[in-house]
């Protein structure tokens, strides 16, 4: 059978699409409802029983097996090495019954070719994990223990079957980084790996989804996955596009979507995939021009400029929300009432006045969002990094460009929308690791039906954990951060300090630059830096004698 090229380029791929590769890249698994009343606490009991402690000593013995197992792998030659591959790959492939009789073998090969590609061979705890991933567990790692590592041996499992594995990663460097570093060990295995970023143009990212293993974070698969459903239209069955695709004359619209199907994903930093970000929508949209909201969106900037808090409106700041008082009302409805159109109704006016005050009390300027060339340019409040081309929604947007004096854009026309809870949801097979996984392992098993399991470290943690230090006002505490960092300056260590949002990071920044303590600042506005600033973090007397690394958020 000749192989696939995994470069091959888009209308290649086409050409070679079969109807059974058309149904895999439309179906989706379904998922179930979610459990309530006594079935959800009998369903909770079984995840308890899922994630049980037991498992961790099975699970080591078999870990300590595979290693052993591996270490005698030694003198055997590449040549061998590989027609092992090549027979576990046909089993893996054809699925069969009884080829998870296979999975030590396979694992215990794999250890063995970690090392002689890439110069890594695998504790007993990364093998734990990986078996874990493998089995459908949500696995509890703590950070430096390899997760890069640990999620290639299921990864090169699932591309042996040539259905689509998606690992996805916390920011599109690790994606890139790990693809790059990781292929050798994938191309031994006769995996193909490839990334897919913001960067990527349509054929490109078509191309790239073609690999058995694709690296890319939670945004950009969940875009892709949205944009594949708009060109199907209302072909979503897999019948349904399969006689599409007979009846379409020549490769017209068979190159049309990017991806080749949701099989199995594995999820770097899973609680923040997972749960922090879990129910906020991803929203496929287009500009469309529209005068008349542009225009209400400065008549109700100008009339949020004469109203005053606690007088003619309160904040909630706890749910940001806003609500009008009695004198606001009646301030709106003078100021309103003659106004045309959409003002002649009471609750729309109330609505774009709210959007235009909301820009004002909790949308601020490096923290929410950031001013570029002119443009507003939103900052994930999760990650601290820029979201180019994205925009708020419902007036927000073009309320923020009004306040900052700034030309109005477009309003944007909703295309798609799903969240991220639902999407991982029709993965058929689903697996993460995070380095906190216990606080909410009752909400991973009745949301995904992922047991949680904690895979020990390899060696004892010698970390301390020191009591939380409070302070009367954020100056002093910001006194206190200088007074520490500059301590553990002083004895050579490395310092990482993270800050909520960039103008507090600026902020740090000046203070230090006062104390005459050299730095390195990153943030959304450095971010064309970060490569080479975290290639240099955490070495002592990093970059001429630098050895405090600052930054907003994560790194």
């Amino acid at each position: 059978m000749e192989k696939k090229d995994p470069a091959a380029t888009a209308e290649q791929v086409s050409d070679m699409m079969m109807p059974g590769q058309v149904f895999r890249g439309t179906r989706l698994h379904v998922p179930s409802e979610l459990y309530k009343g006594l079935d959800r606490i009998a369903n909770h009991v079984a995840g308890r029983y899922q994630g049980r402690s037991g498992q961790v000593s099975d699970l080591q013995k078999e870990a300590d097996q595979i290693v052993a197992g591996s270490l005698k792998l030694r003198y055997e030659s590449d040549t061998k090495l590989k027609e092992h591959v090549g027979r576990l790959q046909a089993l893996f492939r054809r699925q069969g019954r009884g080829h998870e009789a296979y999975l030590t073998e396979a694992m215990t090969i794999l250890a063995e070719i970690s090392y002689r590609t890439i110069g890594l061979r695998p504790y007993p705890v990364q093998i734990m994990g990986a078996m874990s991933l493998y089995r459908g567990f949500l696995i509890e790692l703590a950070t430096g223990e390899g997760k890069s590592l640990t999620a290639c041996f299921p990864a090169i499992l699932a591309g042996w079957t040539k259905r689509p594995c998606h690992i996805i990663t916390a920011n599109e460097y690790l994606a890139g980084r790990d693809a790059d570093e990781m292929k050798p060990f994938y191309a031994f295995c006769n995996v193909s790996v490839g990334s897919v970023d913001n960067g990527m143009e349509t054929m490109d990212r078509r191309v790239a989804y073609q690999n058995d293993v694709v690296y890319t974070t939670s945004k950009e698969i969940l875009a892709d996955f949205l944009r594949d459903r708009l060109k199907m239209g209302s072909c979503h069955h897999p019948a349904r596009r399969i006689i599409k695709l007979m009846q379409t004359k020549g490769n017209q619209g068979r190159e049309e979507l990017v991806m080749r199907g949701l099989d199995t994903a594995i999820i770097d930093e899973a609680d923040s995939v997972l749960i922090d970000e879990a129910v906020t929508p991803l929203i496929i949209s287009h500009p469309m021009g529209n005068a008349l909201l542009e225009e209400a969106c400065m008549k109700a900037g100008t009339i949020a400029g004469t109203l005053h808090a606690s007088v003619d409106y309160t904040i909630d700041r706890k749910h940001r929300e806003i609500s009008f008082t009695r004198s606001g009302r009646e301030k709106i409805e003078s100021l309103a009432g003659s106004l045309p159109g959409i003002w002649s109704s009471n609750i729309r006016r109330e609505e774009l006045i709210i959007q235009a005050l909301t820009a004002r009390e909790f949308y601020h300027r490096d923290k929410q969002y950031v001013v570029e060339e002119g443009k507003v340019v939103i900052v994930d409040e999760f990650t601290g990094r820029l979201m180019p081309n994205r925009t708020w929604r419902q007036g927000l947007h073009q309320a923020v460009e009004i306040k900052e004096g700034l030309e109005i854009s477009d309003p944007s026309e909703t295309l798609a929308r799903l969240s991220f809870q639902r999407f991982f949801r029709f993965f058929r097979k689903l697996s993460g690791m995070t380095g906190t996984a216990k606080e909410s392992a009752s909400e991973f098993w009745h949301i995904y039906s992922l047991p949680v399991i904690n895979i020990p470290t390899h060696k004892p943690c010698i970390r301390k954990q020191e009591p939380d230090k409070v302070f009367s006002t954020h100056d002093k505490k910001l006194a206190a951060v200088i007074d520490e960092v500059v301590k553990v300056h002083e004895t050579g260590r490395p310092v990482l300090v993270g800050t909520r949002n960039i103008k507090v990071s600026d902020k740090l920044a000046s203070l230090l630059t006062e104390r005459g303590l050299p730095f390195q600042l990153l943030n959304a506005l450095k971010h064309k830096e970060e490569a080479e600033i975290v290639a240099a973090a955490g070495q002592q007397g990093c970059r001429d004698g630098r050895s405090s690394c600052y930054c907003n958020r994560e790194t």
